[in-house]
This record gives structure tokens, sequence and C-alpha cells, in this order.
């Protein structure tokens, strides 16, 4: 089993008192030093004040993020969790991404969604109602871009005329894309587009919110993986499929992580093979502090 650390969703609203006078980077540094995998930060560039009353949050521009945050690292990945595809023009993200990706010596992994707050794509002049469609163009347009090649590419939603994109991203054919979600079109892309998946547990109220399906059970998330490798071998497609889940567990930093403790051989047996831990720290003190203690689980289940 692998490891995600979620940047602390709240930290952002009060970062000049919860920083204490650190960088962002060190949450990085800190991670990577614990044994995570990947360090991972949101995409929410202009919310709604009402969902941010709700219990939505601020962020940093997430691009901007994880380039500070690898430029500071050597060997942890680092993650979108999640871009929303139709916040940004597909070539714009694309350049993004390869950049990133090429800086960090080819250490992005790109997580996706088609996204769900209407307010805010309307601020951002983001088409809403057709999302889904503009979010399979969004992928073909990146992965077409990557090549690297003089295109003339011709598409509803993003056509190219005699266009080229280098330098080109580290990783060849580009960075892994895993897409967020748990309904039945995230699946669906998975199968088809992506090498990666990122479904997060959460009770039927909540999936009213978001958009997507409830997941509340071991149960549950052990037959989505089994349909979902089902989908793929359907489609003919043979790479290695990851899946990274986040489990709501406790809300206390020591609640959570002996929650996490207890269930890895569940979420092993169903096929999961990356945890995300969502940060729970108020301040910089309690985040470094959640990130050892998760240290000391990363190195148990190493050990065996």
């Amino acid at each position: 089993m692998k490891f995600n650390y979620q940047f602390p969703l709240k930290a952002i609203k009060r970062w000049e008192e919860w920083s204490e006078g650190h960088q962002l980077a060190d949450v990085a540094v800190a991670a990577e030093a614990a044994g995570f995998d990947i360090c991972s930060s949101t995409d929410h560039p202009y919310p709604d004040a009402t969902w941010l009353k709700q219990g939505g949050h601020q962020d940093f521009e997430v691009f901007t993020t994880l380039a500070f945050m690898a430029a500071a690292t050597t060997r942890i990945r680092v993650m979108t969790y999640v871009m929303i595809a139709g916040y940004r023009n597909p070539y714009l993200a694309a350049r993004a991404a390869a950049t990133l990706d090429y800086m960090s010596d080819g250490r992005l992994t790109l997580g996706m969604g088609a996204g769900y707050l209407k307010e805010e794509f309307e601020v951002l002049g983001a088409s809403y109602d057709d999302r889904g469609k503009r979010f399979d163009a969004t992928i073909a347009a990146m992965q077409n871009a990557w090549k690297g090649e003089v295109s003339d590419y011709d598409d509803p939603y993003f056509p190219a005329k005699n266009a080229i994109m280098t330098p080109l991203p580290k990783q060849r054919p580009g960075p892994p894309i895993w897409i967020g979600g748990n309904s039945k079109a995230a699946l669906r892309r998975v199968a088809t587009h992506a090498q990666g998946w990122l479904p997060f547990e959460q009770l039927p109220e909540t999936s009213k919110v978001t958009k997507t399906p409830a997941l509340s059970s071991v149960g549950e998330l052990t037959d989505m993986i089994g349909h979902l490798k089902g989908l793929r071998a359907e489609n003919g497609n043979t790479d290695p499929l990851d899946v990274c889940f986040a489990p709501m567990g406790e809300q206390t930093v020591d609640g959570h992580i002996d929650y996490l403790g207890q269930r890895l051989p569940e979420y092993e047996q169903a096929g999961v093979t990356y945890i995300s831990y969502d940060g729970r720290a108020r301040s910089w003190s309690e985040c470094l502090r959640e990130i050892e203690l998760m240290g000391d689980l990363i190195a148990k289940q190493s050990a065996g």
C-alpha cells in the first residue's frame, strides 16, 4: 500500500496563522521524509461564498502549489486532487501539466474531475451543463497535444490547427491521469482514458452536494473495483490500475490514523493501491505531528 498526503483543506483560510511562519513547500518536505508517496492539492480558483459557509474551502492555485512542493523535494510525487477539467482551456492545462512534469523530473500525477459547483463554473466563464462531454474532450485534447506533433485536430469543442506543444512531459506519453468520483461516468473514463481512479467515501446526504454516488462500505468499494477492472478488460485496457481511496474515518488526527491502521488490510484486499490521508491539522505544529504519526504507520505496514 502507498500513501497520499492531502494538504489540509482548512489551512488556506487562516494561512498566516496556520503556517506559523513556515512555507507551503515545507509540508511536502515533511511528507517525503515520513515516507508518503504523493502530496496533493485541490482546485477551487474562485469558490462560491455560500459553499464556503457550508463547509467548503479556499485553495492556493493548484499548479503553482505543486510546483513549489516539487521544487523542494526529490522523490515524492505531486498530484492535482482534482483538477476540474472544465475550469481551464485544455491546452493551457496541458501546458501547465507538461511543464510541471518536466521540471519535477516526471513526478506529476494528474487527478481530474468533472466538478459540481455550478456557481464556480459560471464565475470562471466555464460551461456547466455539458461538462461531462467537455471532460471527455479535454482528456483527448490534452493527450493529443502531448504527442509533440504539428496538429490539425478536429474536435467540436477544442479544435487545433497547425499547433504544436514542446517541451513534452517527462513521462511518456504523458503524466498518468487519475479520475475522481464514484459515478458510472467516472468509471467509464478510467476504463477508457486513464491509469487510475480516485474514489472517496461519503454518505448519501453528502452525495446530494457533490453529485457523485455515495460510497460507504468496503464491500461497495470491492464491487466497484471489480466492475472497473471488467470494464477495462472489455476496452482492451491492460495497463496496471491504481486506486487511491479517501476514507472518511475519524475527525481527530489520532482517531483517524488508528482507524486507517485497523483497516489497511481490508482496503488492500479490496484492490486499493493508495490511501489518501486528508490532512486534519489546525496548525503547522499539528500538521507536522500528524505527518510524523502517519510516517510511523507507513513504516509499520512497509515492514509487514
